[in-house]
Protein backbone atom coordinates (compact mmCIF):
# COMPACT_ATOMS: atom_id res chain seq x y z
CA UNK A 1 0.00 0.00 0.00
CA UNK A 2 0.99 3.57 -0.64
CA UNK A 3 1.26 6.45 1.85
CA UNK A 4 -1.62 8.29 0.85
CA UNK A 5 -2.49 9.91 4.11
CA UNK A 6 -2.67 13.21 3.04
CA UNK A 7 -5.72 12.05 0.83
CA UNK A 8 -7.53 10.87 3.32
CA UNK A 9 -11.14 12.37 4.10
CA UNK A 10 -12.67 12.47 7.54
CA UNK A 11 -16.17 10.95 7.70
CA UNK A 12 -19.22 10.70 9.94
CA UNK A 13 -20.29 6.98 10.73
CA UNK A 14 -23.81 6.23 11.61
CA UNK A 15 -23.10 5.89 15.16
CA UNK A 16 -21.69 9.45 15.32
CA UNK A 17 -18.29 8.58 15.64
CA UNK A 18 -15.12 9.39 13.00
CA UNK A 19 -13.45 7.63 10.72
CA UNK A 20 -11.30 8.20 7.82
CA UNK A 21 -11.81 7.23 3.99
CA UNK A 22 -8.91 6.67 2.03
CA UNK A 23 -9.86 6.86 -1.66
CA UNK A 24 -6.75 5.43 -3.18
CA UNK A 25 -7.72 1.98 -1.43
CA UNK A 26 -11.28 2.91 -2.12
CA UNK A 27 -11.69 1.81 1.77
CA UNK A 28 -12.72 3.14 5.33
CA UNK A 29 -10.44 2.67 8.40
CA UNK A 30 -13.43 1.69 10.20
CA UNK A 31 -17.47 0.60 9.87
CA UNK A 32 -19.37 2.95 8.22
CA UNK A 33 -22.39 1.69 10.40
CA UNK A 34 -20.05 3.04 13.31
CA UNK A 35 -16.29 3.17 14.02
CA UNK A 36 -17.03 3.17 17.77
CA UNK A 37 -19.18 0.35 18.10
CA UNK A 38 -17.31 -1.47 15.99
CA UNK A 39 -13.67 -1.23 17.83
CA UNK A 40 -15.93 -1.85 21.38
CA UNK A 41 -17.38 -5.19 20.10
CA UNK A 42 -15.10 -6.45 17.96
CA UNK A 43 -12.03 -5.47 20.09
CA UNK A 44 -13.02 -5.02 23.46
CA UNK A 45 -15.68 -7.36 23.72
CA UNK A 46 -14.92 -10.44 21.91
CA UNK A 47 -10.92 -9.66 22.70
CA UNK A 48 -10.06 -7.85 25.88
CA UNK A 49 -13.31 -9.02 27.68
CA UNK A 50 -13.29 -12.46 26.86
CA UNK A 51 -9.72 -13.26 27.49
CA UNK A 52 -10.41 -11.91 31.26
CA UNK A 53 -13.31 -14.14 31.58
CA UNK A 54 -11.08 -17.20 30.35
CA UNK A 55 -7.99 -16.44 32.46
CA UNK A 56 -7.76 -14.58 35.57
CA UNK A 57 -4.89 -12.19 35.15
CA UNK A 58 -3.00 -8.97 36.21
CA UNK A 59 -1.52 -7.69 33.44
CA UNK A 60 -1.93 -8.06 29.53
CA UNK A 61 0.05 -7.58 26.41
CA UNK A 62 -1.34 -6.87 23.26
CA UNK A 63 0.10 -6.53 19.79
CA UNK A 64 -2.51 -4.29 17.33
CA UNK A 65 -1.83 -4.55 13.70
CA UNK A 66 -2.88 -0.89 12.45
CA UNK A 67 -2.56 1.79 14.85
CA UNK A 68 -4.76 3.56 12.07
CA UNK A 69 -6.31 6.02 13.84
CA UNK A 70 -5.69 5.17 17.37
CA UNK A 71 -9.38 4.23 18.41
CA UNK A 72 -8.61 0.53 19.54
CA UNK A 73 -5.48 1.94 21.85
CA UNK A 74 -7.79 4.75 23.39
CA UNK A 75 -10.68 2.33 24.15
CA UNK A 76 -7.86 -0.47 25.50
CA UNK A 77 -6.34 2.78 28.05
CA UNK A 78 -10.20 3.36 29.34
CA UNK A 79 -10.68 -0.12 29.74
CA UNK A 80 -7.55 -0.76 31.42
CA UNK A 81 -8.35 1.85 34.19
CA UNK A 82 -11.95 0.71 34.66
CA UNK A 83 -10.79 -3.12 35.50
CA UNK A 84 -7.78 -2.24 37.14
CA UNK A 85 -5.50 -4.82 35.04
CA UNK A 86 -2.67 -3.33 33.68
CA UNK A 87 -1.95 -3.42 29.81
CA UNK A 88 1.40 -3.42 27.85
CA UNK A 89 0.44 -2.27 24.19
CA UNK A 90 2.46 -2.40 21.49
CA UNK A 91 1.01 -1.11 17.89
CA UNK A 92 2.46 -1.24 14.29
CA UNK A 93 1.76 1.41 12.10
CA UNK A 94 3.46 1.78 8.47
CA UNK A 95 1.55 4.86 7.45
CA UNK A 96 0.80 6.98 10.44
CA UNK A 97 -2.27 9.72 10.13
CA UNK A 98 -0.94 13.03 10.17
CA UNK A 99 -1.65 15.36 13.98
CA UNK A 100 -4.32 17.66 11.97
CA UNK A 101 -5.85 14.70 11.35
CA UNK A 102 -6.07 12.95 14.82
CA UNK A 103 -7.09 16.31 16.46
CA UNK A 104 -9.62 16.02 13.58
CA UNK A 105 -11.39 12.84 15.02
CA UNK A 106 -14.41 12.98 17.66
CA UNK A 107 -13.42 10.06 19.76
CA UNK A 108 -12.65 12.09 22.85
CA UNK A 109 -15.65 14.23 22.77
CA UNK A 110 -18.50 10.72 22.64
CA UNK A 111 -16.11 8.32 24.76
CA UNK A 112 -16.03 11.17 27.65
CA UNK A 113 -14.64 11.06 30.77
CA UNK A 114 -11.88 12.53 32.62
CA UNK A 115 -8.32 12.72 31.16
CA UNK A 116 -9.74 10.80 27.24
CA UNK A 117 -8.66 13.72 25.38
CA UNK A 118 -5.93 14.20 26.80
CA UNK A 119 -5.02 10.34 26.25
CA UNK A 120 -5.87 10.61 22.74
CA UNK A 121 -3.51 13.30 22.03
CA UNK A 122 -0.39 11.42 23.86
CA UNK A 123 -1.49 8.32 21.08
CA UNK A 124 -0.56 10.24 18.33
CA UNK A 125 1.90 12.81 19.32
CA UNK A 126 3.87 10.45 21.70
CA UNK A 127 7.52 9.18 20.61
CA UNK A 128 7.77 6.39 18.23
CA UNK A 129 9.88 3.18 18.94
CA UNK A 130 9.91 4.24 22.81
CA UNK A 131 7.80 2.62 25.63
CA UNK A 132 5.34 5.11 27.13
CA UNK A 133 4.07 4.86 30.57
CA UNK A 134 0.42 6.86 29.82
CA UNK A 135 -1.60 5.73 32.69
CA UNK A 136 -0.80 2.91 36.11
CA UNK A 137 -2.54 0.85 34.05
CA UNK A 138 -1.13 1.22 30.60
CA UNK A 139 1.90 1.45 28.86
CA UNK A 140 2.41 1.90 25.37
CA UNK A 141 5.02 1.92 22.32
CA UNK A 142 4.04 2.70 18.56
CA UNK A 143 6.06 0.84 15.72
CA UNK A 144 6.40 3.00 12.95
CA UNK A 145 7.15 -0.27 10.38
CA UNK A 146 5.48 -2.57 7.78
CA UNK A 147 4.85 -5.97 9.74
CA UNK A 148 6.89 -7.56 7.40
CA UNK A 149 9.68 -6.15 8.01
CA UNK A 150 9.63 -5.99 11.71
CA UNK A 151 10.77 -9.21 13.99
CA UNK A 152 8.38 -10.23 16.65
CA UNK A 153 9.33 -11.56 19.85
CA UNK A 154 8.00 -15.62 20.64
CA UNK A 155 5.24 -16.37 23.13
CA UNK A 156 4.80 -12.71 24.47
CA UNK A 157 1.34 -11.30 23.50
CA UNK A 158 -1.77 -12.73 25.61
CA UNK A 159 -4.11 -11.16 22.30
CA UNK A 160 -3.28 -9.51 19.27
CA UNK A 161 -5.70 -7.08 17.62
CA UNK A 162 -5.74 -7.56 14.03
CA UNK A 163 -7.07 -4.64 12.12
CA UNK A 164 -5.76 -4.09 9.16
CA UNK A 165 -7.33 -2.89 5.67
CA UNK A 166 -9.64 -5.80 4.49
CA UNK A 167 -8.20 -8.82 2.17
CA UNK A 168 -9.57 -7.03 -0.75
CA UNK A 169 -7.35 -4.25 0.06
CA UNK A 170 -4.13 -6.02 1.52
CA UNK A 171 -4.34 -9.37 0.24
CA UNK A 172 -0.52 -9.61 1.44
CA UNK A 173 -1.77 -8.40 5.51
CA UNK A 174 -3.82 -12.12 5.49
CA UNK A 175 -1.29 -14.63 3.96
CA UNK A 176 0.94 -17.30 5.70
CA UNK A 177 3.44 -15.44 6.19
CA UNK A 178 2.75 -12.29 8.25
CA UNK A 179 -0.16 -14.58 10.28
CA UNK A 180 2.61 -17.46 11.02
CA UNK A 181 4.95 -14.73 12.81
CA UNK A 182 2.18 -12.91 14.67
CA UNK A 183 1.18 -16.53 15.76
CA UNK A 184 4.16 -17.41 16.70
CA UNK A 185 4.26 -14.07 19.44
CA UNK A 186 1.25 -15.52 21.27
CA UNK A 187 1.87 -17.30 24.21
CA UNK A 188 -0.65 -20.49 24.52
CA UNK A 189 -4.41 -19.32 25.24
CA UNK A 190 -3.35 -15.89 24.05
CA UNK A 191 -6.30 -14.91 21.48
CA UNK A 192 -6.28 -13.44 17.88
CA UNK A 193 -9.44 -11.58 17.23
CA UNK A 194 -10.62 -9.36 13.84
CA UNK A 195 -13.45 -8.00 12.43
CA UNK A 196 -12.78 -9.81 9.03
CA UNK A 197 -14.43 -13.46 8.56
CA UNK A 198 -13.06 -14.29 5.05
CA UNK A 199 -12.60 -18.22 4.54
CA UNK A 200 -9.21 -17.96 3.81
CA UNK A 201 -8.00 -16.45 6.86
CA UNK A 202 -10.13 -18.79 9.37
CA UNK A 203 -8.22 -21.72 7.10
CA UNK A 204 -4.71 -19.82 7.30
CA UNK A 205 -5.05 -19.67 11.43
CA UNK A 206 -6.38 -23.32 12.10
CA UNK A 207 -3.56 -24.49 9.75
CA UNK A 208 -0.70 -22.48 12.01
CA UNK A 209 -2.36 -24.27 14.95
CA UNK A 210 -5.48 -21.71 16.17
CA UNK A 211 -8.68 -22.79 18.01
CA UNK A 212 -11.02 -20.73 15.49
CA UNK A 213 -14.49 -19.49 16.07
CA UNK A 214 -16.71 -17.74 13.78
CA UNK A 215 -18.94 -14.97 15.98
CA UNK A 216 -21.62 -12.46 15.23
CA UNK A 217 -20.12 -9.38 14.03
CA UNK A 218 -21.03 -6.01 15.09
CA UNK A 219 -24.04 -4.12 13.97
CA UNK A 220 -23.63 -3.92 10.00
CA UNK A 221 -21.91 -6.98 9.86
CA UNK A 222 -22.95 -10.37 9.33
CA UNK A 223 -19.47 -12.12 11.22
CA UNK A 224 -16.06 -12.11 12.54
CA UNK A 225 -13.24 -14.18 13.93
CA UNK A 226 -11.50 -14.97 17.28
CA UNK A 227 -8.60 -17.50 17.03
CA UNK A 228 -6.90 -18.90 20.36
CA UNK A 229 -3.76 -20.84 20.75
CA UNK A 230 -3.51 -24.36 22.53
Amino acid sequence: MQDHKGDLELIITKDGSHSLYNPALNETYHSTHGALQESRYVFLQQGLDYFISQKDVKEINIFEVGLGTGLNALLTIKWAKENGIKVNYHSIEAYPITTTQAKALNYAQIIGGDDVENWSEMIHQLDWETEHVITDTFSFKKINSKIEDYTLMGSIYDIIFFDAFAPSKQIEMWGLDILSRLVESMKKKAVFVTYCAQGQLKRNLKELGLIVETLDGPPGKKEMVRGTAS
